[in-house]
């Protein structure tokens, strides 16, 4: 098979599909690999090293997704691609897929096999969301703290507080694997932290591990509760499936919480907790609604590309090795992991909850194959 490794074109996003190290393998098992010229810049890997790996380094997008099968990228296509896209393609990457109906479109319209790593699931895990769902929960309470400073326009507390100060107080909402990351960077930090989840068992994981850390069962008036009280949220909740995230944070929530407090709002890929909430960039990632700041940058991890593209591939490569060698098809119908990862198929939406989100047919991936 041919894989096409593209550089990415979302704003801010410098992530890649694959590292040198996976290419030689991919080459070593008789695959062809045309990596797109300074696709892997910004996670530092140089063309050199990935010609070395046995990549053809080629110079733009046209000739790569005219002659690649297999397109392994990092983010959903852009505007700016979805010309180069059609029916022989397999496209492999986070699509996120239920607040994007034009790009929805695109992908049925040009018959795309269209395979979602936020998807892609073992039982209740989601292993190619995993990783990144770690480096965003960690990062959270970092880029909390710095915009809670007076001179981003937070309200001035520092996270850790001083000595006779009490240092913030943090609420994650949701005690999933971005939730326990966040709450143990946040611990670590010295915040107040307390943990809200629907149910008990995660919470009493948590508290195992992260004894010092407060826990409570969601409720909207035990959430409403907190945030009145809160310098810092971190949302990270997550829908299984695909589905929008729901938006546990109305405006008259938002309206009671202090004037300068810090929403960091995970989970903006699949439309955010918030109703305030829109997607930013790590260029410009804050805005202000009711008097509180709202960072909801959609790719957050990206802005440490040397270990989210390691981490990412890490996790991806043995399903781009099994879609490799056993062409889309194959791997698709033998695999229920990989089959839960596509979204589109011969210009149907195989993904309920992408379907029903978007008012659009669904039609099960078993009676196309």
């Amino acid at each position: 098979m041919t894989v096409g490794i593209p550089k990415e074109v979302k704003t801010d996003e410098f992530r890649v599909g694959a590292t040198p190290f996976n290419v030689a393998t991919l080459v070593g098992e008789g695959h062809s690999v045309l990596v797109e010229s300074g696709a892997g810049e910004g996670s530092g890997f140089s063309d050199a090293l990935y010609r070395e790996a046995g990549a053809e380094i080629v110079s733009g997008p046209k000739v790569l997704y005219g002659r690649a099968t297999l397109i392994v990228k990092v983010k959903e296509p852009q505007p700016s691609e979805y010309g180069l896209l059609d029916e022989r393609h397999t496209l492999f990457c986070y699509l996120h897929l239920a607040p994007l109906p034009e790009l929805v479109a695109v992908l049925a319209e040009k018959k795309v096999c269209a395979i979602a790593y936020e998807t892609v699931a073992s039982g209740r895990e989601l292993p190619l969301l995993k990783p990144m769902s770690e480096i965003a929960g960690k990062m959270g309470p970092s880029v909390a703290a710095h915009h809670l400073s007076r001179y981003q326009g937070g309200e001035g507390v520092l996270i850790g507080g001083a000595v006779g100060v009490a240092p913030a107080k943090l609420l994650v909402i949701g005690a999933g694997n971005a939730g326990f990351n966040a709450a143990k960077t946040a611990a670590g930090m010295g915040a107040d932290v307390t943990v809200v989840n629907r149910s008990t068992p995660k919470l009493e994981q948590l508290q195992r591990v992260l004894p010092g850390v407060k826990t409570a069962v969601y409720s909207p008036e035990v959430l409403r509760g907190l945030l009145q009280k809160t310098d810092i949220v971190i949302s990270t909740v997550l829908i299984h499936g695909g589905a929008t995230a729901p938006k546990l944070i109305t405006r008259e929530m938002l309206r009671q919480m202090k004037k300068g407090a810090v929403l960091v709002d995970i989970p903006i890929d699949q439309g955010g907790s918030s109703e305030a909430s829109r997607p930013t960039t790590h260029t410009d990632p804050v805005f202000i609604e009711e008097g509180v700041l709202h960072y909801c940058v959609a790719n957050m991890p990206g802005a440490y590309p040397k270990t989210a593209s390691v981490a990412l591939t890490n996790a991806t490569f043995p399903y781009m090795r099994k879609l490799a060698k056993e062409g889309s098809l194959n791997a698709i119908a033998k695999d229920p992991s990989l089959a839960l990862g596509v979204n589109l198929f011969k210009g149907a939406v195989t993904n309920r909850a992408v379907a029903e989100t978007l008012g659009l047919k669904y039609e099960a991936l078993e009676t196309l194959l």
